[in-house]
């Protein structure tokens, strides 16, 4: 099992979203995040000043599917996330060595 963790524009979370269930991913978790990177955050002007917005606002997924299922997500959140502009975000996948459903005690692919 893997899990990805995707860090997204928030502004595409719908569609990532939307992708993820047409490839059948089942359940993920999100949170808004905030980070930098090499967008370098946002030089603005206000009231006669300027600052930078360091960190700015991202959205996090994070997926736990099967092995087998791995490549179709990731295609499915870069085909959907993609602007093409700097700060689409990244992709983490890592291995998961164990799942336990709390409710039933499965583990393994079966809890996935």
């Amino acid at each position: 099992m893997k899990k990805i963790v995707a860090i997204i524009r928030q502004e595409k979370l719908e569609d990532v979203k939307n992708a993820l269930v047409e490839v059948g991913c089942q359940g993920m978790n999100l949170a808004e995040v905030k980070g930098k990177g090499r967008q370098r955050g946002l030089k603005e002007y206000y009231r006669g000043h300027n600052y930078c917005i360091e960190f700015l606002p991202k959205t996090k997924l994070e997926i736990v599917v099967n092995d087998n299922q791995v490549e179709e997500v990731v295609d499915a959140i870069i085909k959907s996330g993609r602007t093409g502009e700097i700060g689409d975000g990244k992709i983490f996948i890592s291995n998961i060595e164990e799942v336990i459903r709390i409710r039933t005690g499965e583990r393994g692919e079966k809890a996935v």
